[in-house]
């Protein structure tokens, strides 16, 4: 003799109580820079003196090949420009590595 099994497929009973779980999440910021606007002065201020350390170092060429020109090893250009571009360069990693005040916090 066989049985007849009764399968019915009903939904799980919720209780009234219990609500569905909703996250909410902190809204993100709208902008967000990398760096303070004081890093960002920096910075162009180290472009500036590296644009102008390159500017001393042009110069000193001659029309004439054949001729010597001794202005082409003047000491603005063997030892002030190159010490104006790392010292422009020096100002570029510091406006990097500086810390905002909000991160000190």
């Amino acid at each position: 003799m066989a049985t007849q099994i009764k399968t019915t497929t009903a939904a799980p009973k919720v209780a009234p109580s219990v609500k569905p779980i909703t996250k909410t999440y902190p809204s993100a910021p709208k902008e967000f820079f990398a760096f303070e606007k004081e890093n960002y002065i920096l910075m162009v201020i180290g472009v500036i003196v590296i644009a102008i350390g390159f500017a001393l170092m042009s110069g000193g060429s001659s029309t004439d090949p054949n001729v010597y020109n001794p202005d082409l090893f003047s000491t603005r250009r063997i030892v002030i420009a190159p010490t104006v571009v790392l010292i422009g360069y020096a100002i570029e990693l510091v406006a990097i590595l500086k810390k905002s005040k909000s991160t000190e916090e």
